[in-house]
């Protein structure tokens, strides 16, 4: 009879303690959120294009918005306002990374800065890419890396040019930014005679499968369905291809540096393996660091750079007056010098503001890279739990109407005297992110950017497509992947500018 009492009362003592607990997460005040389906929650609210559709529920729900994706509970932030106040007062709290799948298999267990939780490892790494990989020191020192390969992409223009024809410019612009690079990172390109790498194709298959859908991210425990699916397997597979291909290149300047004592040109790898041998780091910097870096560093440098480039010129190629505009100036800079230098860059203003406009209306990465909390976070009136994901919509705040007038239109004015910058300080503009967790490359994708189109500019006029298509038919059509790029190849046809 006692042992009959003593379970009754365990299993009220339980049940008890269960309501409990739904009674206080009920009394949590959590953000607005839409309505969800029964275990997948809001998943199928993100649509084809999630920054576009979370945009058009902010607008009901508000800018703090929280949503379940499958079991993970997620926050968006979708204004400047809550940005400001995450960034300045909360940034610590809101500086973890998520787990994936993904990123577990292709990054040795999160060793690499984009994925890293944050702490001390994290901070060590940072610290190694924005003092010795991503310095301005670093960015002018690769300048000659920059000119050579951009001259390249002048001389296809011209012969294409030569023959009449239109060129594709989405593959010439990827083809600069990957060897750009390879080169600063690795000391060589991959290229073949029909300009295919396959250091390239990797890299891109690993893209696309990072931001591909791991049931095993949303519903923990369910893991096993990725195995069924065969992402598991592909993960594997292009994980493995990586990491033969980075040890046997690491082997490779270990071995040179033996026999070349002159080291006059140094890229990313030798001066990576400068930093292992330091015993002052404060932090484990292993092999699998190395690779990890060396991983970020390409896929950051390469897809985000293209993207930008190729939104940019098809903007400009759909606005004739405002391409007219730019090549004036840059043209004007140069003058009849044969070559355009830093200086000349500095002083194309204008140049500046079409390459920041373009990135407010197209920012390559619209939602950034998730992060999540660490502990339990009052904003906005609201409470976030800890461990929530979250995800910062900038593509939704770098249109909103009450900081941007005509928040959809194209107009690189609106940068002329504006101090407005990418830092994240008023978060009007965040394209690189903001706080702890901006992204350190900034400095180097502005470099490559600014000098290839600056480049494009002054020695070639660009026609859109055949006598019969306006400049308002630029197809425009977005397609997701790790960056937010163009869906079709940009075709324009180059007219040869003489100085």
């Amino acid at each position: 009879m006692d042992q009959f009492n003593l379970l009754n009362f365990s299993l009220f003592f339980i049940l008890f303690l269960l309501v409990l607990k739904l009674f206080r997460a009920k009394r949590v005040n959590l953000p607005p959120s839409p309505p969800k389906l029964p275990i997948i929650g809001n998943l199928l609210q993100l649509g084809r294009y999630p920054h576009r559709s979370l945009q058009a529920l902010s607008k009901k729900y508000g800018s703090l918005m929280f949503l379940r994706l499958g079991f993970t509970p997620t926050l968006v932030v979708s204004s400047a306002e809550m940005a400001r106040e995450i960034f300045k007062n909360h940034d610590i709290s809101f500086s973890n990374r998520p787990k994936s799948t993904a990123a577990n298999l292709f990054f040795y267990g999160y060793k690499d800065v984009g994925f890293s939780p944050y702490g001390n490892y994290w901070r060590g790494l940072k610290k190694i890419c924005t003092l010795e990989l991503l310095s301005q020191k670093r960015v002018q020192e690769f300048q000659y890396v920059r000119e050579e390969e951009v001259e390249v992409l002048v001389n296809k223009v011209h012969k294409a040019r030569s023959a009449g024809l239109s060129v594709n410019l989405s593959d010439l612009i990827t083809s600069t930014s990957n060897n750009i690079v390879s080169r600063c990172i690795f000391g060589e390109k991959f290229e073949d005679e029909n300009g295919k790498s396959r250091f390239g194709e990797l890299t891109r298959k690993m893209a696309k499968l990072v931001v591909a859908f791991s049931v095993g991210d949303f519903f923990p425990g369910f893991g096993w369905v990725d195995n069924i699916t065969g992402l598991i397997g592909q993960l594997k597979e292009t994980s493995r291809a990586l990491d033969t291909f980075l040890e046997q290149l690491i082997a490779e300047h270990k071995t040179k540096k033996k026999h070349d004592s002159q080291g006059d040109r140094e890229d990313f790898v030798d001066i990576l393996l400068q930093v292992q041998q330091k015993d002052d780091l404060g932090f484990e910097f292993t092999q699998d660091s190395l690779k990890s870096v060396l991983e970020d560093m390409f896929i950051a440098g390469t897809d985000t750079t293209a993207s930008v480039l190729e939104w940019t010129i098809a903007e400009l190629a759909r606005n004739p007056s405002m391409m007219k505009k730019a090549q004036e100036e840059v043209r004007r800079v140069v003058g009849k010098k044969s070559k355009i230098d830093d200086n000349d860059i500095l002083r194309m203003e204008y140049l500046k503001c079409v390459i920041k406009e373009s990135l407010r209306v197209h920012p390559p990465a619209p939602l950034l890279l998730p992060r999540e909390t660490s502990e339990m976070v009052k904003l906005g009136g609201c409470c976030i739990p800890s461990k929530t994901r979250v995800f910062f919509n900038i593509w939704a705040i770098q249109r909103d109407p009450r900081i941007w007038e005509n928040p959809e239109d194209f107009i690189p004015e609106r940068f002329m005297n504006n101090p407005v910058d990418f830092k994240g300080q008023e978060c009007h503009c965040l394209p690189f992110g903001a706080g702890r967790r901006i992204c350190p490359g900034m400095n180097f994708a502005f470099a490559s950017i600014e000098y290839v189109l600056a480049n494009l500019l002054q020695w070639f006029d660009w026609k859109v497509g055949d006598d019969k298509m306006m400049a308002k038919d630029v197809d425009m059509t977005e397609d997701m992947g790790i960056a937010l790029v163009k869906k079709n190849p940009l075709f324009l046809k180059p007219i040869a500018f003489s100085t």
